[in-house]
Protein backbone atom coordinates (compact mmCIF):
# COMPACT_ATOMS: atom_id res chain seq x y z
CA UNK A 1 0.00 0.00 0.00
CA UNK A 2 1.25 3.14 -0.94
CA UNK A 3 1.13 5.90 2.15
CA UNK A 4 0.57 9.60 1.24
CA UNK A 5 1.21 11.79 4.11
CA UNK A 6 -0.59 15.29 3.86
CA UNK A 7 1.38 18.11 5.40
CA UNK A 8 -0.78 20.66 7.12
CA UNK A 9 1.15 24.05 8.36
CA UNK A 10 -0.74 26.28 10.32
CA UNK A 11 -3.26 28.65 8.06
CA UNK A 12 -3.40 26.11 5.53
CA UNK A 13 -5.80 27.05 2.51
CA UNK A 14 -8.37 23.97 2.17
CA UNK A 15 -8.51 23.54 -1.29
CA UNK A 16 -5.05 20.68 -0.80
CA UNK A 17 -7.84 18.76 1.08
CA UNK A 18 -9.88 18.70 -2.13
CA UNK A 19 -6.96 16.54 -3.62
CA UNK A 20 -7.29 13.38 -1.65
CA UNK A 21 -10.55 12.99 -3.22
CA UNK A 22 -7.66 12.00 -6.61
CA UNK A 23 -6.67 9.22 -4.21
CA UNK A 24 -9.80 7.77 -2.80
CA UNK A 25 -11.35 7.34 -6.66
CA UNK A 26 -8.25 6.21 -7.31
CA UNK A 27 -8.53 3.56 -5.43
CA UNK A 28 -12.40 2.80 -6.12
CA UNK A 29 -11.54 2.74 -10.12
CA UNK A 30 -8.72 0.82 -9.36
CA UNK A 31 -10.27 -1.58 -7.39
CA UNK A 32 -7.73 -1.91 -4.95
CA UNK A 33 -7.10 0.28 -2.00
CA UNK A 34 -3.71 0.97 -3.00
CA UNK A 35 -3.44 4.09 -1.76
CA UNK A 36 -4.00 5.05 2.20
CA UNK A 37 -3.46 9.02 3.29
CA UNK A 38 -3.30 10.84 6.25
CA UNK A 39 -2.94 13.50 7.73
CA UNK A 40 0.07 15.44 9.74
CA UNK A 41 0.63 18.75 11.61
CA UNK A 42 3.56 20.02 13.58
CA UNK A 43 1.11 20.21 16.84
CA UNK A 44 -1.62 17.71 15.75
CA UNK A 45 -4.27 20.03 15.85
CA UNK A 46 -4.32 22.78 12.94
CA UNK A 47 -6.47 25.38 11.69
CA UNK A 48 -7.19 26.31 8.01
CA UNK A 49 -7.02 30.00 6.52
CA UNK A 50 -10.94 29.82 7.08
CA UNK A 51 -10.82 29.00 10.56
CA UNK A 52 -11.67 25.08 9.98
CA UNK A 53 -10.19 23.19 12.66
CA UNK A 54 -8.95 19.33 12.46
CA UNK A 55 -7.26 17.57 14.11
CA UNK A 56 -4.04 15.50 12.87
CA UNK A 57 -1.21 13.00 13.52
CA UNK A 58 1.77 15.04 14.89
CA UNK A 59 4.07 15.05 12.87
CA UNK A 60 7.69 14.24 14.33
CA UNK A 61 10.99 12.74 12.80
CA UNK A 62 9.88 9.54 12.89
CA UNK A 63 6.76 10.01 11.04
CA UNK A 64 6.48 7.91 7.33
CA UNK A 65 5.37 8.89 4.17
CA UNK A 66 5.92 7.41 0.68
CA UNK A 67 4.80 10.36 -0.89
CA UNK A 68 4.35 13.66 1.24
CA UNK A 69 2.08 16.71 -0.15
CA UNK A 70 2.75 19.55 1.62
CA UNK A 71 -0.28 22.10 1.27
CA UNK A 72 0.22 25.91 1.09
CA UNK A 73 -1.27 29.01 3.15
CA UNK A 74 -2.93 32.39 1.43
CA UNK A 75 0.18 34.40 2.69
CA UNK A 76 3.24 32.14 2.68
CA UNK A 77 5.46 34.82 4.39
CA UNK A 78 3.61 36.19 6.94
CA UNK A 79 3.80 35.20 9.52
CA UNK A 80 7.04 34.26 9.12
CA UNK A 81 7.94 30.44 8.16
CA UNK A 82 8.37 28.36 10.83
CA UNK A 83 12.21 26.66 11.01
CA UNK A 84 10.99 23.54 12.91
CA UNK A 85 8.59 22.94 10.14
CA UNK A 86 10.74 22.92 7.62
CA UNK A 87 13.37 20.91 9.85
CA UNK A 88 10.91 18.05 10.33
CA UNK A 89 9.81 17.97 6.61
CA UNK A 90 13.46 17.74 5.87
CA UNK A 91 13.83 14.44 7.91
CA UNK A 92 10.46 12.53 7.13
CA UNK A 93 11.69 13.69 2.98
CA UNK A 94 15.07 11.42 3.62
CA UNK A 95 12.64 8.11 4.23
CA UNK A 96 9.95 8.86 1.00
CA UNK A 97 9.78 7.94 -2.59
CA UNK A 98 8.80 11.68 -3.10
CA UNK A 99 7.48 14.89 -1.70
CA UNK A 100 5.19 17.58 -3.86
CA UNK A 101 4.45 21.26 -2.34
CA UNK A 102 0.67 22.57 -3.35
CA UNK A 103 0.74 26.00 -4.34
CA UNK A 104 2.65 27.98 -1.63
CA UNK A 105 3.70 24.39 -0.19
CA UNK A 106 6.73 25.00 -2.41
CA UNK A 107 8.07 27.78 0.29
CA UNK A 108 8.05 25.02 3.13
CA UNK A 109 9.80 22.54 0.80
CA UNK A 110 12.68 25.25 -0.16
CA UNK A 111 12.89 26.32 3.24
CA UNK A 112 13.63 22.83 3.92
CA UNK A 113 16.61 22.74 1.14
CA UNK A 114 14.44 20.36 -0.70
CA UNK A 115 14.30 22.96 -4.18
CA UNK A 116 17.83 23.66 -3.88
CA UNK A 117 19.19 23.49 -7.39
CA UNK A 118 15.57 22.34 -8.74
CA UNK A 119 13.19 23.47 -11.03
CA UNK A 120 10.07 24.67 -9.08
CA UNK A 121 6.82 26.27 -9.84
CA UNK A 122 4.12 27.78 -7.20
CA UNK A 123 0.75 29.80 -7.58
CA UNK A 124 1.80 32.37 -10.05
CA UNK A 125 1.10 35.82 -7.76
CA UNK A 126 4.15 34.23 -5.09
CA UNK A 127 6.25 32.89 -7.77
CA UNK A 128 8.60 36.09 -7.99
CA UNK A 129 9.02 36.37 -4.09
CA UNK A 130 9.89 32.60 -4.02
CA UNK A 131 12.72 32.86 -6.30
CA UNK A 132 13.64 35.75 -4.52
CA UNK A 133 13.66 34.50 -0.68
CA UNK A 134 15.25 31.18 -2.55
CA UNK A 135 17.58 31.99 -5.62
CA UNK A 136 19.05 28.61 -5.38
CA UNK A 137 15.74 27.61 -6.91
CA UNK A 138 14.94 27.23 -10.69
CA UNK A 139 11.47 28.72 -10.33
CA UNK A 140 9.19 28.61 -13.53
CA UNK A 141 6.32 30.74 -12.92
CA UNK A 142 3.86 29.63 -15.61
CA UNK A 143 3.94 26.45 -14.95
CA UNK A 144 1.01 23.86 -13.91
CA UNK A 145 2.90 21.14 -11.69
CA UNK A 146 6.48 20.34 -11.84
CA UNK A 147 8.61 17.30 -11.28
CA UNK A 148 12.49 17.12 -10.88
CA UNK A 149 13.46 14.07 -9.73
CA UNK A 150 11.23 12.95 -6.68
CA UNK A 151 10.64 16.47 -5.60
CA UNK A 152 7.11 17.63 -7.18
CA UNK A 153 5.79 21.27 -6.80
CA UNK A 154 2.12 22.90 -8.50
CA UNK A 155 0.71 26.13 -9.42
CA UNK A 156 -1.87 27.47 -7.30
CA UNK A 157 -5.66 26.55 -6.22
CA UNK A 158 -7.15 23.94 -8.93
CA UNK A 159 -3.66 22.86 -10.48
CA UNK A 160 -3.08 21.08 -7.21
CA UNK A 161 -5.29 18.26 -8.57
CA UNK A 162 -3.30 17.75 -11.51
CA UNK A 163 -0.53 17.30 -10.16
CA UNK A 164 -2.50 14.72 -7.98
CA UNK A 165 -3.71 13.28 -11.05
CA UNK A 166 -0.70 13.00 -12.03
CA UNK A 167 0.69 11.04 -9.92
CA UNK A 168 -2.24 8.51 -10.16
CA UNK A 169 -1.10 8.41 -13.38
CA UNK A 170 2.03 7.70 -12.50
CA UNK A 171 1.67 4.90 -10.19
CA UNK A 172 -1.82 3.43 -11.87
CA UNK A 173 -1.27 4.13 -15.27
CA UNK A 174 -3.14 6.75 -17.34
CA UNK A 175 -6.23 4.83 -17.64
CA UNK A 176 -7.11 5.33 -14.07
CA UNK A 177 -5.89 8.68 -14.24
CA UNK A 178 -8.20 9.78 -16.84
CA UNK A 179 -11.37 7.74 -15.46
CA UNK A 180 -10.67 9.70 -11.92
CA UNK A 181 -11.01 12.99 -13.85
CA UNK A 182 -14.07 12.03 -15.74
CA UNK A 183 -15.21 11.14 -12.37
CA UNK A 184 -14.50 14.78 -10.95
CA UNK A 185 -16.17 16.28 -13.82
CA UNK A 186 -12.88 17.65 -15.95
CA UNK A 187 -13.48 18.98 -18.99
CA UNK A 188 -9.34 18.76 -19.12
CA UNK A 189 -6.80 17.00 -17.52
CA UNK A 190 -3.81 19.54 -17.57
CA UNK A 191 -0.04 18.25 -18.80
CA UNK A 192 2.49 19.76 -16.53
CA UNK A 193 3.78 21.67 -18.82
CA UNK A 194 1.00 24.06 -19.45
CA UNK A 195 0.67 27.58 -18.33
CA UNK A 196 -0.98 28.86 -15.41
CA UNK A 197 -2.79 30.88 -17.74
CA UNK A 198 -3.20 29.48 -21.02
CA UNK A 199 -4.89 30.09 -23.99
CA UNK A 200 -5.42 25.97 -24.16
CA UNK A 201 -8.06 25.95 -21.16
CA UNK A 202 -9.79 28.52 -23.09
CA UNK A 203 -10.27 26.35 -26.08
CA UNK A 204 -10.73 23.54 -23.78
CA UNK A 205 -10.64 20.91 -26.31
CA UNK A 206 -13.44 17.52 -25.62
CA UNK A 207 -10.96 15.19 -27.44
CA UNK A 208 -7.23 14.25 -26.89
CA UNK A 209 -6.92 14.21 -30.21
CA UNK A 210 -7.37 18.03 -30.76
CA UNK A 211 -5.72 18.24 -27.49
CA UNK A 212 -2.82 16.76 -28.74
CA UNK A 213 -2.91 19.03 -32.17
CA UNK A 214 -2.62 22.09 -30.09
CA UNK A 215 0.17 20.91 -27.65
CA UNK A 216 2.02 20.20 -30.67
CA UNK A 217 0.98 23.42 -32.39
CA UNK A 218 1.81 24.96 -29.09
CA UNK A 219 5.46 23.46 -29.34
CA UNK A 220 6.10 24.28 -32.68
CA UNK A 221 4.81 28.07 -32.54
CA UNK A 222 8.19 29.10 -34.13
CA UNK A 223 7.75 27.50 -37.27
CA UNK A 224 4.91 28.07 -39.71
CA UNK A 225 2.22 25.50 -38.89
CA UNK A 226 -0.53 23.91 -41.76
CA UNK A 227 -3.51 22.74 -40.96
CA UNK A 228 -2.02 19.30 -42.88
CA UNK A 229 0.93 19.11 -39.92
CA UNK A 230 -1.96 20.18 -37.03
CA UNK A 231 -4.06 17.04 -38.77
CA UNK A 232 -1.41 14.59 -38.51
CA UNK A 233 -0.54 15.35 -35.41
CA UNK A 234 -4.17 14.33 -34.52
CA UNK A 235 -4.61 11.14 -36.44
CA UNK A 236 -7.24 12.82 -38.33
CA UNK A 237 -7.91 14.08 -42.26
CA UNK A 238 -7.24 17.87 -43.21
CA UNK A 239 -10.76 18.45 -43.74
CA UNK A 240 -11.92 16.17 -40.81
CA UNK A 241 -9.75 17.99 -38.16
CA UNK A 242 -10.76 21.30 -39.38
CA UNK A 243 -14.63 20.22 -39.17
CA UNK A 244 -13.68 18.51 -35.85
CA UNK A 245 -11.39 21.54 -34.42
CA UNK A 246 -14.05 23.96 -35.08
CA UNK A 247 -16.66 21.84 -33.52
CA UNK A 248 -14.47 21.67 -30.36
CA UNK A 249 -13.07 24.75 -30.12
CA UNK A 250 -15.65 26.70 -31.59
CA UNK A 251 -12.35 28.40 -33.66
CA UNK A 252 -10.55 27.90 -36.75
CA UNK A 253 -7.53 26.29 -36.29
CA UNK A 254 -5.89 29.79 -37.99
CA UNK A 255 -7.52 31.46 -35.61
CA UNK A 256 -6.67 29.37 -32.23
CA UNK A 257 -3.04 29.37 -33.50
CA UNK A 258 -2.37 33.06 -33.37
CA UNK A 259 -3.63 32.65 -29.87
CA UNK A 260 -1.65 30.64 -28.69
CA UNK A 261 1.28 32.71 -30.74
CA UNK A 262 -0.41 35.82 -29.19
CA UNK A 263 -0.16 33.97 -25.26
CA UNK A 264 3.42 33.32 -25.87
CA UNK A 265 4.83 36.62 -27.71
CA UNK A 266 3.27 37.99 -24.09
CA UNK A 267 4.82 35.97 -21.92
CA UNK A 268 7.92 36.21 -23.64
CA UNK A 269 7.53 39.83 -23.25
CA UNK A 270 6.80 40.41 -19.45
CA UNK A 271 9.32 37.81 -18.88
CA UNK A 272 12.41 39.15 -20.93
CA UNK A 273 13.79 41.89 -22.26
CA UNK A 274 14.34 40.77 -25.86
CA UNK A 275 13.61 42.94 -28.77
CA UNK A 276 10.33 42.53 -30.37
CA UNK A 277 11.97 41.90 -33.62
CA UNK A 278 12.81 38.32 -31.33
CA UNK A 279 9.87 37.93 -29.87
CA UNK A 280 8.31 37.66 -33.44
CA UNK A 281 10.36 35.36 -34.70
CA UNK A 282 10.28 33.10 -31.81
CA UNK A 283 6.88 32.96 -31.26
CA UNK A 284 6.04 32.64 -35.44
CA UNK A 285 4.95 35.40 -36.25
CA UNK A 286 5.81 36.51 -40.29
CA UNK A 287 7.80 39.80 -38.66
CA UNK A 288 6.90 42.44 -36.07
CA UNK A 289 4.47 44.19 -37.75
CA UNK A 290 2.52 41.04 -38.14
CA UNK A 291 2.49 40.31 -34.59
CA UNK A 292 1.68 44.41 -33.73
CA UNK A 293 -1.72 43.94 -35.64
CA UNK A 294 -2.59 40.70 -33.85
CA UNK A 295 -1.90 42.02 -30.83
CA UNK A 296 -3.98 44.84 -31.48
CA UNK A 297 -7.01 42.24 -32.54
CA UNK A 298 -6.49 40.56 -29.55
CA UNK A 299 -5.72 43.04 -26.74
CA UNK A 300 -6.65 45.93 -28.39
CA UNK A 301 -3.02 47.32 -27.46
CA UNK A 302 0.00 47.48 -29.20
CA UNK A 303 3.06 45.02 -27.97
CA UNK A 304 5.19 48.03 -26.50
CA UNK A 305 2.01 49.08 -24.83
CA UNK A 306 1.23 45.97 -23.45
CA UNK A 307 5.43 45.58 -22.31
CA UNK A 308 4.70 48.78 -19.97
CA UNK A 309 1.88 47.82 -18.64
CA UNK A 310 3.78 44.61 -16.97
CA UNK A 311 6.73 46.17 -15.94
CA UNK A 312 4.27 48.87 -14.48
CA UNK A 313 2.01 46.13 -12.55
CA UNK A 314 5.90 44.38 -11.41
Amino acid sequence: MHRIGYLLPDGFQVMALGTQTVFELANLLAGQAFYSVQTYAPAGSVQSSTGLCLQARPLTARSRADTWLVAGTLAPLAPPPDPELARLLAKVAVHARRVAGLCTGAFILADAGLLDGRRATTHWFWAQALQQRHPQVQVEADRIHIADGAVWSSAGMTAEIDLALALVEKDLGEEVARAVAHRLVMHQRRSGGQSQHSEMLRLSPRSDRIQKALEHARNHLARPLSVEELAEAASLSPRQFSRVFTAETGQSPAKAIEGLRLEAARLMMESSRHPLDTVARETGFRDRRHMREAFLRGYGMPPQALRRQSRIAA
